[in-house]
């Protein structure tokens, strides 16, 4: 029985054996706000405006020494609950960062590149999200990590805010997004550049940072271990890992956010499977890996004919080793449930290996091939609910039938040229990071 019928019943039941009208009145109220049995946004909260200079400074003084008028954003990356009723843990992903055409090639900017990924802990509170503390994420010397760039000819070169200076490459960079809080009170987080996990401290300073086989990245401060398979060195540009959950044994899983760029670019580009990679903290081993299919991108977003845009940015332990999925492009998301079976662990077969042909990315029927793919069930259609914003990269479980949502809004960035004034101040796109709570009719 859904919620919604649950309540009506309730209030049935209470005027057949003549309860007071005024009980009945609170009962209704008390009833899930939910409409012809579909999904309702039942409260919306915005971030207000916080200077990312003085929020930086805050935090690691003197790192950032022109935030060129942004505010703090990007704390849509991800979402996880904190203990206590309406606050929750997010995390930042690399800070404001855009593209400018120079001469026909797309450059990456970092407008404020002393800017440090940060843990920050917020309050839901009526329709405000407030800031109740800020963790940055530091090297083993207790240094910012930044969130440039970290190797030359695989990652993006990093330039100033009007791509016109060439910026350092930082090997300690962190390309931050999933968030998790283990039972010792430290977090764990995944990084898109790696891609990589990353286990970091209840402080923040990073204790091991996991990445695949053959990374090779040196040069950091702090430890560096390869664990991870090395078919994940394909990962598409800005499309590593996205979403992280903890399941109940305290095993992680974390969602590659795009089809691997396997043999080649336009593979990826054309494909609709990617993968799912699960980690025991305990063996400090990647244990499973699974193949996930995306539905069409016309069915996930009407609006959109272009395979490449779909991404995985969420995915949420729901109990046992049910996980909600969320699919999604910029402007649309569903959200799946699977259950991890153990029958469709693909670690360590042919499609880890980089050169079996046909790669995985470029089976159109995999279950066809052989291929053990996760079985999923919609649970709902995000574009199709009302007052749920665009660019959804978080969300976490509030209660069994409430989902709470946060956007990522890219520090008030567009692309482009135009994104600055003459005076290089961020001219802003006027999207705000909010939590929307949605209810479900069904629950999960």
């Amino acid at each position: 029985m859904s919620p919604y019928a649950a309540g009506r019943n309730r209030v049935r039941r209470a005027v057949a054996v003549g309860v007071p009208l005024a009980v009945v009145g609170a009962l209704v109220a008390a009833a899930p706000a939910v409409a012809d049995g579909s999904a309702q946004v039942v409260r919306t909260a915005t971030l207000g405006d916080i200077p990312l200079g003085a929020f930086s400074n805050a935090l690691l003084p003197g790192t950032v020494d022109n935030d060129r008028g942004i505010d703090l954003g990007g704390i849509g990356s991800d979402i996880y609950p904190a203990g206590r009723k309406g606050e929750y843990w997010t995390v930042t992903d690399r800070g404001p960062n855009g593209q400018i055409k120079v001469s026909g090639t797309k450059r990456r900017t970092f407008p404020v590149p002393g800017f440090d990924p940060a843990i920050v802990k917020i309050r839901v509170s009526g329709d405000t999200v407030k800031v109740l503390d800020a963790i940055p994420i530091t090297t083993r010397s207790g240094k910012a990590v930044t969130g440039l760039s970290n190797q030359a000819g695989r990652d993006e070169a990093p330039y100033s805010y009007d791509a016109q200076t060439a910026l350092s490459y930082n090997p300690n960079g962190l390309d931050t997004e999933g968030i998790v809080r283990a039972a010792d009170g430290s977090f764990w987080l995944v990084d898109e550049y790696g891609p990589s996990l990353v286990h970091v401290s209840a402080r923040g300073k990073v204790l091991t940072r996991y990445v695949p086989k053959g990374l090779d990245l040196t040069g950091t401060d702090y430890p560096v271990v390869e664990a991870l398979p090395s078919v994940l060195l394909h990962r598409k540009i800005n499309r590593g890992f996205e979403g992280l959950a903890q399941l109940p044994g305290g095993d992680l899983v974390m969602a590659l956010q795009s089809p691997l760029s396997l043999p080649d670019t336009d593979a990826g580009e054309a494909s609709r499977n990617t993968r799912l990679v699960r980690f025991s903290p305990k063996r400090q081993a990647v244990t499973a890996e699974y193949a996930y299919r995306f539905d069409a991108v016309d069915v996930v977003d009407p609006s959109e004919d272009d395979t490449s845009e779909l991404k995985i940015s969420s995915v949420v332990a729901v109990g046992g080793d049910r996980l909600l999925v969320e699919e999604r492009t910029d402007k649309a998301a569903r959200l799946q449930l699977v259950r991890l079976d153990r029958k469709a662990n693909i670690l360590g077969g042919p499609y880890d290996d980089d050169t079996t042909s046909p790669s995985l990315e470029q089976l159109d029927d995999p279950a066809a091939a052989g291929v053990p793919v996760l079985g999923k069930r919609l649970v709902v259609d995000l574009g199709k609910v009302a007052g749920v914003p665009g660019k959804i990269e978080g969300i976490a479980r509030v209660d069994h039938d409430t989902l709470a949502l946060v956007n990522d809004n890219d520090f008030g960035m567009t692309d482009g040229a135009g994104a600055f004034d003459a005076q290089g101040r961020l001219i802003d796109s006027g999207i705000e990071t909010t939590v929307t709570y949605v209810r479900l009719p069904n629950g999960i």
